[in-house]
């Protein structure tokens, strides 16, 4: 064979280096499937230390230890988690066993509702009696009953879930400055100060945004228990609170999921009570979006509308609800480095360039 002809060595070269790097990426693509789960419990632990770490490092200025610190803040994140549970949870417990109970006397309103409305004879005892009798409850009751086995499983892995979160968050709230310091260490003195500024505004953007949604939380409980205590809503602090908080750490449709169950219930005790407390949660969903939020977030942490909406689309596709309530203080660190990176490049081309002396023009 002519040697003219022969295939060049870089061909040989790059054919195996292409097979090679297809394995690679296959590969990595399994490890990353496989470790997927890992990866969202890290991410949800960095997003709770950099929510955590500002008040942790305000104890630490005032003499106390950073372990002690992160302990005393678990015990009052877990506190106030287990009240809102406890609350929460015996009151739509409770409401529910109610609506089961009164479900006959709702079916004979509906029938006597619908006879004089509609003008023909409707009768629902058939129904009733279904609902009653064998068939409504009783499914209710084999349905509850076979699914426990599942709901042991799903509470076991929730629980290692949630404590796999925890143990993170702690490391990384009380190794926090270490962690920073052997990471600028790894890297060059001007990698190495990027890092620390993301880092620092993360934690500033995140801690924020946590106290923005606290407060108006706190806020939004507060008025709803209020007005549902006024129009004889059931359970109005257990609704109020569900409320609340839902509306604000849920983003998009927080408002919408959290007005179901107090709209509902109202409506199960009286229409017209149900009406008013639709139209007084719209009506502080307004007084919230156009006065209170811009207020409270102007100081704390400031996003554009549009990247808002922007980021929870894409952190809801890439990681659903999780990913839905990181976006935003994400999305809100990206904008303050841009604009930073941006006013550093400004003030460094001004630097470079210093404005022309007019020379002068007096004579001796």
């Amino acid at each position: 064979m002519d040697a003219s002809r022969k295939m060049p060595p870089w061909v040989k070269r790059t054919i195996i280096w292409f097979w090679l790097g297809g394995l690679g990426a296959f590969y990595a693509i399994g490890v990353l499937r496989a470790l997927s789960t890992l990866v969202v419990l890290v991410v949800i632990s960095l997003f709770l230390s950099f929510a955590i770490e500002p008040a942790v490092n305000r104890m630490e200025t005032r003499g106390i230890r950073r372990g002690i610190g992160t302990g005393i803040v678990f015990v009052v994140i877990v506190a106030l988690v287990g009240v809102f549970g406890a609350v929460v949870g015996v009151a739509l417990a409770t409401q529910i066993i109610e609506v089961v109970d009164k479900a006959p006397g709702y079916i004979d309103d509906l029938q006597t509702w619908l006879n004089d409305t509609v003008g023909i004879d409707i009768d629902l005892a058939a129904v009733k009696d279904e609902f009653v009798g064998g068939g409504g409850l009783q499914d209710m009751a084999t349905s509850l009953a076979d699914d426990v086995a599942a709901v042991g499983s799903t509470a076991v892995s929730v629980f290692l879930h949630v404590f796999t979160v925890a143990l993170f968050t702690f490391c990384l709230v009380v190794e926090g400055p270490k962690l920073r310091r052997s990471l600028a260490g790894l890297l060059s003195e001007r990698r190495a100060a990027v890092v620390i500024d993301v880092w620092a505004l993360a934690m500033n953007k995140t801690g924020g945004y946590i106290y923005s949604r606290v407060l108006l939380a706190t806020v939004s409980t507060a008025v709803h228990w209020g007005a549902f205590t006024l129009l004889g809503v059931p359970s109005p602090l257990a609704l109020a609170l569900w409320m609340g908080v839902v509306s604000q750490f849920i983003p998009g449709i927080g408002a919408l999921v959290g007005a179901v169950p107090a709209v509902a219930f109202a409506l199960l005790h009286d229409a017209r009570t149900g009406l008013w407390a639709l139209l007084v949660i719209a009506a502080y969903q307004m007084i919230e979006n156009y006065v209170l939020a811009p207020r409270i977030t102007a100081r704390t942490m400031s996003v554009h509308a549009a990247l808002a909406i922007g980021a929870v689309v894409a952190g809801s596709a890439l990681l659903g609800v999780v990913g839905a309530v990181l976006s935003v203080p994400v999305a809100a660190t990206a904008q303050a480095f841009i604009s930073s990176w941006r006013a550093e490049r400004a003030g460094a081309a001004r630097s470079d360039n210093p404005p022309s002396q007019e020379p002068d023009q007096t004579h001796a």
